[in-house]
């Protein structure tokens, strides 16, 4: 994990970035003049032997501050990460491309989070902080618009953020289109807020449902990898969307139960449940809305959250059950992560503010 320099001089130990930024500042003091040098997975200083001002990567000593300061000519660079690089990467960088690396690698270690509070907080100031040093990196407005989304904070600027990025890049105006489409939503919702229905499977209307939120399944018919999010006991999309989607060619047609999931592509989907079969080997879904719905993926399903197992109260136990029959793997601490009893299996429900994600879906069932 990074470490800022104060960190580094009270625990006396460093990443190699960390501990370079230290080494250079020294020896500054010390009238000696190092340069950072941006190297692949390993950071580095390099100090010119000869005339200053050299394009000629011999022409240095390179140090890694990292492995006690050692000094390493060009070759024995390539040795620190295994393979040959361009001499691009021997070049010496400038103040803010260090800190967009440091603070490039706080992003990682945010979005490798376990999706808490406390990741989703570093992630919060790492984009804050990048996007202070470089405002037009498409890349990361586009991360911190649907973080913001994601955690329900904040709409107004993420409207003013998805328009920064469509007057930067006019290319991304679908994914674009979509955040603003639910964001409005979001904002409209504040103003009016509904009830979230509730959904219990053993009302005798769901008892065709078979799955439950939480679970891993494959789509049959696409192959695509994903999770159950919401469920409805029949498909209650529009007519035109019926038609679109062909759902007339299937057996049961809309008059079946349907699925909102998370699909391993990062999109949202409304599949129907004969399309669907528990995955074999469950994985986890790397979508960006999983921490919306679930607290944590455990083991061969994913936990609901607190607002999710509210709108679907028996959905938890029956996940349970599903995952035990399936897979055997089943441990005491998956009950206690639900907050949910095991209970008989049973039938399902659905959620309206669900539904707008799925009209965005342009593939058959």
């Amino acid at each position: 994990m990074e470490h800022e320099p104060a960190g580094v001089l009270l625990r006396r130990t460093g990443i190699p970035i960390s501990l370079s930024v230290l080494y250079m500042t020294l020896a500054r003091k010390l009238g000696v003049q190092l340069e950072p040098v941006n190297f692949p997975n390993h950071f580095l200083l390099r100090w010119c032997q000869h005339q200053r001002g050299s394009g000629d990567i011999y022409d240095f000593v390179y140090i890694d501050a990292f492995g006690k300061g050692k000094q390493l000519t060009a070759k024995e660079c390539e040795y620190l990460i295994g393979h040959q690089v361009t001499a691009d990467y021997y070049s010496a960088i400038s103040t803010t491309e260090v800190l967009l690396r440091m603070v490039g690698n706080l992003l990682n270690i945010g979005k490798r989070g376990e999706g808490n509070e406390k990741s989703y907080q570093l992630l919060r100031d790492s984009l804050d902080l990048y996007l202070t040093i470089n405002p037009d990196n498409v890349q990361y407005l586009l991360l911190q618009a649907r973080l913001y989304f994601h955690l329900g904070i904040w709409p107004e600027k993420v409207l003013d953020i998805l328009q920064h990025i469509q007057a930067l890049d006019p290319s991304q105006h679908g994914a674009v289109g979509y955040l603003v489409q639910h964001t409005l939503e979001h904002i409209q919702h504040k103003k009016h807020p509904v009830e979230p229905e509730v959904k219990r499977r053993s009302a005798p209307e769901h008892v065709e449902v078979q799955y439950s939120v939480g679970l891993i399944m494959k789509h049959k018919r696409s192959g695509y990898n994903c999770v159950i999010y919401g469920w409805d006991p029949k498909c209650t999309m529009s007519q035109e969307w019926i038609t679109t989607m062909r759902v007339h060619q299937l057996s049961s047609g809309a008059n079946q139960p349907f699925y909102n999931v998370l699909v391993q592509d990062g999109t949202c989907r409304y599949a129907a449940q004969e399309n669907l079969e528990p995955h074999s080997a469950p994985l986890e879904i790397a979508h960006p809305e999983v921490g919306r719905y679930f607290s944590e993926f455990h083991d061969s399903h994913y936990v609901a959250n607190e607002e999710l197992q509210t709108r679907y109260p028996e959905d938890m136990a029956e996940t349970l059950g599903t995952v035990r029959d399936l897979y055997h793997r089943l441990t005491p601490c998956s009950g206690q992560a639900s907050g949910q009893q095991e209970s008989p299996k049973g039938t399902g429900g659905s959620s309206q503010d669900q539904k707008s994600q799925e009209n965005q879906e342009a593939m058959p069932m």
